[in-house]
C-alpha cells in the first residue's frame, strides 16, 4: 500500500513517530499540501491521510488508485464522503482523543476571564506589584464560579466532560440536548436554547457545525445573554456570528468571549473579534495537547490497520 500523508505537521510537528504508519506501507509525509500540489502528490497513493487538505468530489474522482481516506480529525467536512462513497473510498474519522483536551481549554478560557492570571502576571514582570502602595492590587472583574450557571450547548463528549468540571466548581449546569433529562448525568438540568442563554452566566459551544446551527449564536441570541455574561466557543467557528460578537462585546452586550475557534482559520486579519474588547483568543490548539496527539496518532494507525485487514473501523461513510 501507498500511504500519503498530505499534512502531517499539524499532528506531528516532529514531536511523535509517524513509524507504527511507515510499518503498514510506502510512507511519504508532507507537512503541508497547498490545492496546486494534491493530485500531483496524490495521484498514486491507496491511502490519503488529511487533516484540513480538503478532498472534494473533483479530486476524489480524479485519483482512480485512491481506496481510502484517513482523517486526522473528528470533523470530517472537509470530505466529500458521499463522493467518496460512490467512488469505493472508505473514509474514517479519529473520534473522541481530545475530549478531555478540549474540556480542560473550555475551563482555561473561563479562568483566564474571570481571574486574569496570565495578565497579572505580566503587569509584575513589568514591576507593578513592587511599586505597589499596597499588599495587593487589582484593575479587572474578579469572580467566582462556585453557584454560577453554565450552559452547554450540545451535550455529546467534550460537552458532558465540560459538564463535569463545572459540576466539581459547584457550578449549576444547563444543557441544551436531544437527550430526555433522565438520560442526562446527575447534576444537568435539560434547558430549551432560549431559556439557556436567558440564565447562563457562562454559556460554552459543543455542538456540531450544520446548516441549523451555523450563525446560531447571532445578534438576537446575545442580547437574551446577561451583560455579565461570557461566551466560550471551542466547537466550530461559524457557530457565531463574528460580527454581531464583536459588536455585543464592545457595546457591552455580553462581557466577554473566549474562543479557540474562528469561522476562517488563520483568521483574516480584518477578523473583527481580533481588536474586540475582552475576547481572547487561542489559535485552536484546544485539541493539541501531546497527550491528545499521541492518541489520535495511534487510533490514526489503528483506522489504517483495520482497513488493509479487510475490517475497516470508524467510518464515516456507507
Amino acid at each position: 500500500m501507498k500511504i500519503v500523508v498530505l499534512d502531517g505537521y499539524g499532528a506531528n510537528p516532529g514531536d511523535l513517530s509517524w513509524e507504527p504508519l511507515e510499518r503498514l506501507g510506502d510512507l511519504t509525509v508532507y507537512d503541508r499540501t497547498v490545492p496546486s500540489e494534491l493530485l500531483q502528490r496524490a495521484e498514486d497513493a491507496d491511502m490519503l491521510l488529511t487533516n484540513k487538505v480538503a478532498l472534494d468530489a473533483t479530486a476524489i474522482s480524479s485519483l482512480p488508485k485512491l481506496k481510502y481516506i484517513g482523517v486526522l480529525a473528528t470533523g470530517y467536512n472537509i470530505v466529500d464522503v458521499e463522493a467518496a462513497a460512490n467512488h469505493g473510498v472508505v473514509v474514517t474519522n479519529i473520534p473522541a482523543y481530545s475530549t478531555e483536551s478540549v474540556a480542560q481549554m473550555v475551563f482555561a478560557h473561563i479562568l483566564n476571564i474571570t481571574q486574569r492570571v496570565g495578565y497579572y502576571a505580566e503587569e509584575n514582570r513589568r514591576g507593578r506589584w513592587s511599586a505597589n502602595p499596597d499588599f495587593c492590587y487589582w484593575d479587572t472583574p474578579l469572580s467566582e464560579l462556585a453557584g454560577k450557571t453554565i450552559g452547554i450547548v450540545g451535550l455529546g463528549n467534550t460537552g458532558r466532560a465540560t459538564a463535569r468540571i463545572a459540576l466539581a466548581f459547584g457550578m449549576k449546569v444547563l444543557a441544551f440536548t436531544s437527550k430526555s433529562q433522565q438520560e442526562l448525568p446527575a447534576g444537568v438540568e435539560k434547558a430549551s436554547m432560549d431559556r439557556l442563554f436567558q440564565e447562563s452566566d457562562i454559556a460554552s459551544l459543543h455542538c456540531p457545525l450544520t446548516d441549523t446551527t451555523r450563525n446560531l449564536v447571532d445578534a438576537d441570541r446575545l442580547r437574551m445573554m446577561k451583560s455579565s455574561a461570557i461566551l466560550i466557543n471551542t466547537g466550530r467557528g461559524p457557530l457565531v456570528d463574528e460580527k454581531a460578537l464583536a459588536d455585543a462585546l464592545n457595546t457591552g452586550v455580553i462581557y466577554a468571549a473566549g474562543m479557540d475557534v474562528l469561522s476562517s482559520e488563520p483568521p483574516r486579519s480584518d477578523n473583527p473579534l481580533l481588536s474586540a474588547r475582552n475576547c481572547f483568543i487561542t489559535p485552536h490548539i484546544a485539541w493539541a495537547t501531546f497527550e491528545a496527539r499521541t492518541r489520535l496518532m495511534q487510533i490514526a494507525v489503528e483506522n489504517a490497520a483495520a482497513f488493509i485487514k479487510g475490517t475497516p473501523i470508524n467510518c464515516v461513510n456507507p
